[in-house]
């Protein structure tokens, strides 16, 4: 431990003077560098107190780790205790809101401000496991020297952080704190294993509340009569619908007003009832909406299909289409021409291509000034989009499973969104530790040995997929 701690320290002391870096986990390394870009002082920093004793208690009854404290405690605090350490909960931006434990952890903990209402993220602190894990977004653990601030030094934390299981957005971390010599190898992973499990709890809580507003809510969605209308999460997540395919699963909600903006260019009107809300659209007026389908993941020669018509696409068209889909409000020929050919893109080219296009789809179906589709869109990428926006991990891998998106193409904007879906979807995969989607991409071949190695170790020795991973 000692030999380790005056490695760590002299690998600081070389960062710290512009000199290499040997030794240091990557992780660290780049936590090290984001918290002295943030001007973080490795000798004096201390963490912000943002919040006193009341306005913490105010933030711990509306904060969403709150339903999930009491799984937390069982599976955390009991062994902090016997192990001199302390558990820490923090939200999205490291406030720390609770910390309980050894009660001579706490103490100590005091002297170097370690305490409820401090700031623990790296530009307030530097590198330490709280706001390393939320700025990887991935479980960390830090040890003795790896802190950034020396003050920190003496000891050892192991954090992971917690996702709103409606969104896929962070809410907070949980961490497990103790003095250096205390440290075990087992910290990280019963860490983790907290956090998916207030995960798992939170998404109890959600589906509960959901079939409650459904039961409670439900007349006044069928009161609408012909009128299409739906009824919505608080966050905008739709429960039930009338007709079901007017909507997406989803619906973006305004920060003033109640009117919101659907696919194809539809205004709806939401009303609040209670703890969700109520959208209605208006009756649809003049010909039939088009539906425009675009299956675009994994395919070299792409297709469309318009009203179930299959179109035959050339590479430019279909990433015209792909780019239209993913920015519903339109694009300008200047903005087309940079995303699909970079810097040097000329509009007079777009403007050809798109005249070409509109003549193969239809006019009715992409309009112009801005250009956009005027069509109801089912688009494989933009489900898996959504299904990892709202954190629902199965369906985002069997969507990646299908391949990455138009992979052939060179467009600059469509090869950026291609490598964040497939970067997002397998960090999404491995973050939940869930088998099934981890088979997905395994059985798709869009795996790598880490997520093979991950699956082999999740799946029990009778389950026969075990077998066809080699």
């Amino acid at each position: 431990m000692t030999e380790r701690r005056g490695a760590l320290d002299r690998a600081r002391e070389s960062v710290l003077t512009g000199g290499p870096d040997a030794g240091v986990r990557p992780e660290v390394r780049d936590s090290w560098a984001r918290s002295l870009a943030a001007a973080v002082d490795p000798e004096r920093a201390r963490p912000g107190h943002t919040y006193d004793h009341a306005e913490v208690t105010a933030l711990r009854s509306g904060h969403p780790l709150a339903g999930a404290l009491p799984v937390l405690r069982d599976t955390l605090v009991t062994a902090a205790e016997q192990s001199r350490h302390m558990m820490i909960v923090t939200d999205e931006r490291g406030h720390i809101l609770w910390r309980e434990g050894a009660r001579d952890v706490l103490r100590r903990a005091e002297r170097v401000e370690l305490v409820e209402g401090t700031r623990w993220s790296e530009d307030s602190v530097g590198t330490n496991a709280m706001g390393t894990a939320l700025s990887d977004d991935r479980p960390v653990r830090i040890h003795s020297a790896e802190h950034l601030v020396s003050a920190y030094h003496p000891w050892t934390c192991a954090a992971a952080p917690v996702h709103d299981p409606e969104t896929g957005r962070q809410i907070g971390t949980v961490d497990v704190t103790g003095p250096e010599d205390s440290f075990h190898p087992m910290t990280l992973s019963l860490v983790t294993a907290a956090a998916r499990l207030a995960e798992s709890r939170l998404a109890e809580h959600t589906a509960a509340r959901d079939e409650r507003l459904r039961a409670t809510n439900l007349p006044h969605l069928t009161g609408l009569g012909r009128t299409p209308g739906a009824l919505l999460s608080p966050r905008g997540r739709v429960l039930a619908a009338n007709p079901a395919e007017r909507f997406p699963a989803r619906v973006e909600l305004p920060e003033r007003g109640d009117r919101v903006l659907l696919d194809g260019g539809v205004e709806g009107q939401i009303e609040p009832l209670g703890e969700g809300w109520l959208l209605r659209l208006p009756e649809p007026e003049g010909p039939p909406i088009p539906e425009l389908t675009l299956p675009f993941l994994g395919v070299r020669t792409p297709t469309a299909r318009r009203d179930g018509r299959a179109l035959r696409l050339g590479q430019r068209h279909a990433e015209v289409l792909a780019l239209l889909a993913l920015h519903p409000e339109g694009m300008t020929a200047e903005q087309l021409a940079v995303a699909l050919y970079g810097d040097h893109g000329r509009p007079i080219t777009v403007r050809a291509e798109m005249h070409r296009l509109r003549r193969q789809v239809g006019e009715d179906t992409v309009r112009t000034q801005p250009y956009r589709i005027a069509a109801r869109v089912d688009a494989d990428f933009l489900r898996l989009r959504e299904a990892l926006r709202d954190g629902r991990v199965r369906d985002a891998a069997a969507e990646a499973a299908r391949g990455p998106l138009l992979p052939v193409s060179e467009s600059p904007a469509v090869r950026a969104e291609r490598e964040h879906l497939v970067v997002a979807a397998r960090s999404a995969v491995l973050r939940s530790g869930d088998p099934d989607a981890l088979w997905s991409l395994v059985r798709s071949g869009e795996a790598d040995d880490e997520l093979r190695a991950r699956l082999r170790a999740l799946l029990p020795p009778s389950d026969g997929r075990r077998h066809d991973l080699g």
